[in-house]
């Protein structure tokens, strides 16, 4: 499913200001001795080198692997899945101080990566610089919906990156940057379905939720399709992620069926209906001046547009009808591409920040 100049995917932008990334260790230390001596605690020092940042092994095995700086606001963390029995790398944006909330920001149907990314797309380091939040991003998850799969696949191996992100990686992230535990997350496209289904599945563990131009429905015939054409994009076998038409896993993963069990979760909703908008231009960051590359955002993202508009409409108005809060932002105009859901994240950012105490 292509929509931009990538294979799928403004304007408020914040300052810069460097950060240094942090250790655990003097910190927890300082804190404890503080706290025996009954004497009061400061606030947290400017953070450490990369090579000092540590964190505890889960029970399951999971664990931090390596530390690779990356410039001198941002490092890479390689983090062993148990589940998955491999390492995933996963970017992160330390805040400047311990005890800070953390944002996840999964990416679409490609993944995250080095160049098509929150990173590189929506300049996430610029716009949280002077946020003291943690930015967690991590790499990978192809056609894989974030999710947890039956069967392991020929094409796209094992999936359980649910697993990965309701029980190995947080605790992690929270252990290595003395987190709060006060986690948001959001997503696009594919993983606007997912940020759904991970509140659902771990109610609590990320008390608000950016969804972008999603399919909150999965398991009715029309729906099922769009994910299936959405797995098969990477070569997987949608069979292999949730089973034959009939099989259950099908409704348990469907965040409209389920969507009773979003109370208490933030939410923040966003989708255009597919019509050309301001950023589907030749001059538009993600067209660059090329014709065939605003014919296939206009045409192409403009129908994929199109389909998430009309679920992001059906969830909003069951969450309505549920009594369950939640803020919605359709816009008249817009295809599937990066520069709006750059922006989704930019105006939505200050609900979730005030959700998790940021």
């Amino acid at each position: 499913m292509r929509a931009d100049g990538a294979r799928l995917g403004g304007p408020r932008r914040r300052g810069g200001g460097a950060r240094r990334l942090s250790t655990v260790a003097a910190g927890v230390l300082a804190v404890v001795l503080a706290a025996l001596m009954g004497l009061p605690t400061a606030a947290a020092e400017p953070r450490g080198a990369t090579e000092t940042i540590t964190a505890e092994q889960a029970a399951d095995g999971s664990r931090l692997v390596e530390v690779r700086s990356v410039g001198d606001a941002q490092a890479d963390f390689i983090v062993h899945s148990a589940a998955m029995d491999k390492n995933i790398t996963v970017r992160v944006f330390p805040a400047a101080s311990a005890r800070r909330p953390t944002v996840y920001l999964l990416g679409g149907v490609e993944g995250n990566s080095e160049k098509n990314g929150w990173e590189p797309r929506a300049d996430v380091g610029r716009f949280f610089a002077d946020e003291d939040v943690n930015v967690v991003i991590p790499f990978g998850g192809e056609s894989s919906y974030y999710a947890d799969w039956k069967r392991d696949d020929p094409k796209l191996g094992r999936n359980k990156w649910q697993t990965f992100l309701t029980e190995e990686l947080p605790p992690i992230v929270d252990s290595a940057l003395d987190a709060s535990g006060s986690n948001a997350i959001a997503g696009l496209s594919m993983s606007a379905t997912s940020v759904l289904n991970l509140a659902i599945a771990r109610p609590g563990l990320y008390r608000s939720v950016g969804a972008y131009s999603g399919c909150a429905m999965t398991s009715n015939p029309v729906a099922r399709r769009y994910v299936e054409i959405t797995v098969a994009d990477f070569g997987g076998n949608p069979e292999n992620m949730w089973g034959a038409a009939d099989d259950p896993l099908w409704i348990a993963n469907d965040p409209f069926v389920n969507a009773e069990r979003l109370r208490g979760t933030t939410l923040y909703l966003s989708n255009g209906t597919g019509f050309p908008g301001k950023h589907d231009t030749l001059e538009s960051r993600t067209v660059g001046g090329d014709r065939g590359t605003l014919a296939t955002q206009v045409v192409v993202g403009g129908v994929i547009e199109a389909v998430t508009n009309d679920c992001t409409v059906r969830l909003a108005e069951k969450l309505n009808t549920l009594g369950i809060p939640v803020t919605v932002d359709l816009r008249p105009a817009g295809t599937h591409s990066w520069e709006y859901w750059k922006e989704d994240l930019y105006t939505s950012w200050p609900m979730m920040a005030a959700a998790i105490g940021a």
